[in-house]
């Protein structure tokens, strides 16, 4: 039986540059080994491998890392941090950053709200419309 299961993040060589530029972003992160070919490290605790393979195999929205959001200067801070120096901006959450890794920034709250029997399907629409959520502007739909 599997230990721990973490993902494998396939880079062209530049899991090491990629590795830094995560551990700099999340809190409690850290470099835990660098083989020169794969680099094991930890975002706020969990565990990632980057792997410095082919440059024919590139990232892809079919799998996105999800970061739950307790308020708005989090959801600020990652966006603008994952964005920045060549990421892009998506919708509904999603932003990918330089390396083309897809990323989730969403409030914690999202859920709730959407589930919410009086106002989930204003909740939903508002939050289709944006591309960085807006906690105040969910709240208040």
């Amino acid at each position: 039986m599997a230990n721990s299961i973490h993902p494998c993040l396939w880079f062209d060589n530049q899991a090491r540059e990629a590795a830094n530029f995560y551990t700099s972003i999340f809190p409690n992160s850290k470099i835990i080994n660098d083989t020169g070919m794969v680099v094991n490290f930890e975002l706020n605790g969990q565990r990632f491998m980057g792997l410095n393979g082919r440059n024919d195999l590139k990232f892809n929205e079919a799998v996105s890392i999800v970061i739950s959001c307790e308020n708005q200067d989090e959801i600020d801070h990652y966006w603008n941090k994952l964005t920045s120096n060549g990421g892009s901006e998506g919708h509904c959450g999603w932003c990918k950053d330089k390396y083309g890794l897809s990323w989730v920034v969403t409030p914690s709250i999202l859920e709730a709200l959407m589930s919410d029997p009086e106002k989930g399907q204003r909740v939903t629409e508002v939050a289709m419309k944006m591309n960085r959520f807006d906690i105040e502007a969910l709240k208040n739909a």
